[in-house]
């Protein structure tokens, strides 16, 4: 792998809208060829015996039966509303109507 120059490191700020002062190219180059090698060695891991996953563990969806339960009557639910109106809660106006 080729290593990156300090030139590479600027064009990929301005690429990315990113302003480095001179100490901060010098300092990225060095980072960004550590990362650059590290993906390098990544990728030479032998994956051949490997299938596709989205996880590395197995994932298990812990639900419920979807079961339908009574629920609240309007009247129930308003029981303990100070107002109320058409079966509904009752609150004062915040908007006007412009």
């Amino acid at each position: 792998m080729s290593s990156l120059s300090r030139d590479d490191v600027a064009h990929l700020a301005g690429l990315a809208r990113i302003d480095l002062s001179d100490a901060e190219l010098d300092r990225m180059v060095g980072e960004l060829s550590v990362i650059l090698e590290s993906v390098a060695k990544v990728q030479q891991a032998p994956i051949e015996d490997v299938a596709p996953m989205s996880h590395p563990m197995p994932l298990t969806n812990v639900t419920r039966p979807d079961v339908v339960r009574p629920g609240l009557t309007p009247e129930e639910a308003l029981s303990g509303a100070p107002e109320q109106e058409l079966q509904r809660f009752a609150v004062p106006r915040i908007l006007d109507e412009d």
